[in-house]
C-alpha cells in the first residue's frame, strides 16, 4: 500500500505517474485494478458547472475617516452587511437591483478575477469610532487586503436528470425544460468528475489541496446538504449526495475557471472548475477511480412536480446521456447537458501539469468528512 507521503516523494523527485480520471478508464480496462494501482500514482479528476451556493468574502481596508459598512452594493449587487466594518461575503446567486438584470454576485467575482474595476457603494450608521456615513468608490482585486472564494456547497456527487411533464416551458436552474418531455437536462461531468471518482471519500477530507477556479483551494469542511443516503449503482450515489465546501486566495483565481452565469427567467450563478487529486493508495482505490460513464447512472425526475423528493422515473448512464438522447416510455427525448465536459477536462489536465511540474503536492485530509449523514426537512407552520 503507498501512501500520500511517499506519492509526494515521487513528485519531488518528477517520477510520480499522473493521469486523468478519463486515462485511469482505459488503464483500469486494459491492466485491471491491481497492475494499475502499481502503475499510477495519482488521479486528477475536474467539473465546471453551475455552483449556486458560491461566493467571496472581501475585505476593503478602511477608508479616511473609516467607515463601518452595513449596506453594501458592489455593481449595484447587493453584499453582506452583518460582519466587522469593512468585511463582507457576496454571493453568487445575488441578483442585481436594476431591471434590466441578468448580473449578479456570480459577475462580480468573475469581474475582479478578471482585472476589472468594480463600483462600491456603502452606507453606515455612523459611530464615534467609524464616523463616515456613506461612501462611493471603485476598486480592483489589487486595491483590497484580502479576497477568499468560499463557497459552502460544490461538487454534487450526482444530481438528478432533469425533464418537464406538464404542458408548459418550465425555466429552472437546470435550464429551459420544454413541455411534454421534449428535452432533459443533466449537469454532471461523469467519468471525470471529482467525487464519483471516489464516491465514499476515502482520500477526501478536511484539509485536501485541490484546484479552485484556477487557483489553488482547499477542502474547508463537508459541504451544506452532504448526504450519504442515496441509493447507489456500481458502488456511487444515482442522486445528489455528498458535497464540498471549499476556500481558496480569490487573487490567485482565473476567469478561464470562474464565469457567472444567468439562467434566464431563474437568476444567476458562478460556474466554478473545481480538481481534485486522488492518490492511488491501492486496488480499492484504482478500481475506483477508474470507473467510466457506462458505469455511472443518474435518475431523471419530472421538474414540473413540486414535492420535494420527486419520484423516479427511469434511470441512464452518463454514456447514454452524452449520445444526445434516451428512450422513456417508447419515444425520444433530447439530452444536453448544463456542464461542460471540455472544460472540465482542462481543470483535470492543468492540474496533472502542475503535479508533473512540481507545483503541486498532495495533501492528507487533517480529518475525515461524515461517514453517515442524512438531510432534515423543514417544517411549515
Amino acid at each position: 500500500m503507498k501512501t500520500v507521503a511517499g506519492i509526494n516523494e515521487k513528485i519531488k523527485a518528477g517520477k510520480a505517474v499522473v493521469v486523468t480520471a478519463e486515462e485511469m478508464v482505459d488503464i483500469v480496462r486494459s491492466k485491471g485494478a491491481e497492475k494499475a494501482a502499481e502503475k499510477v500514482d495519482v488521479v486528477t479528476t475536474g467539473t465546471f458547472s453551475a455552483m449556486c451556493s458560491s461566493g467571496a468574502f472581501l475585505n476593503f481596508g478602511h477608508s479616511d475617516p473609516p467607515i463601518r459598512m452595513t449596506n453594501i452594493l458592489i455593481n449595484d449587487v447587493q453584499a453582506y452587511g452583518g460582519l466587522a466594518a469593512v468585511d463582507t461575503y457576496i454571493g453568487a446567486a445575488q441578483l442585481t437591483d436594476k431591471p434590466d438584470g441578468g448580473y449578479g454576485g456570480g459577475h462580480v467575482i468573475e469581474d475582479l478575477v478578471a482585472g476589472k474595476s468594480v463600483a462600491l457603494r456603502a452606507w453606515g450608521p455612523g459611530t464615534d469610532c467609524y464616523v463616515r456615513r456613506s461612501i462611493d468608490t471603485r476598486f480592483t482585486l489589487d486595491d483590497i487586503n484580502e479576497a477568499y472564494l468560499y463557497n459552502p456547497r460544490n461538487c454534487y456527487q450526482n444530481y438528478s436528470v432533469a425533464t418537464n411533464g406538464s404542458d408548459r416551458t418550465l425555466h429552472t436552474y437546470m435550464g429551459k425544460l420544454l413541455p411534454r418531455m421534449r428535452n432533459a437536462t443533466f449537469s454532471s461531468a461523469g467519468q471525470l468528475s471529482p467525487l464519483l471518482n471516489d464516491p465514499h471519500l476515502a482520500t477526501i477530507g478536511v484539509g485536501t489541496r485541490i484546484f479552485l477556479g484556477g487557483g489553488v483551494g482547499y477542502v474547508a469542511w463537508n459541504g451544506t446538504q452532504f448526504s450519504t443516503a442515496a441509493a447507489e449503482r456500481n458502488g456511487v450515489p444515482v442522486s445528489g449526495a455528498r458535497t464540498l465546501a471549499l476556500i481558496g486566495d480569490l487573487k490567485g483565481m482565473s476567469r478561464d475557471f470562474l464565469r457567472g452565469l444567468d439562467f434566464h427567467r431563474y437568476g444567476t450563478s458562478l460556474a466554478v472548475g473545481v480538481g481534485i487529486p486522488i492518490p492511488v493508495l491501492d486496488a480499492g482505490v484504482a478500481a475506483r477511480a477508474g470507473i467510466s460513464d457506462g458505469e455511472i447512472y443518474a435518475n431523471m425526475t419530472d421538474y414540473s412536480l413540486t414535492e420535494r423528493d420527486k419520484p423516479t422515473l427511469a434511470q441512464y448512464s452518463y454514456e447514454e446521456l452524452r449520445s444526445g438522447s434516451v428512450e422513456y416510455d417508447g419515444h425520444t427525448i433530447r439530452t444536453s447537458s448544463m456542464s461542460s465536459y471540455k472544460k472540465a477536462r482542462d481543470v483535470a489536465n492543468t492540474l496533472k501539469g502542475w503535479i508533473e511540474a512540481k507545483e503541486f503536492l498532495l495533501s492528507e485530509p487533517v480529518q475525515p468528512l461524515p461517514a453517515e449523514n442524512r438531510l432534515g426537512t423543514l417544517e411549515v407552520r
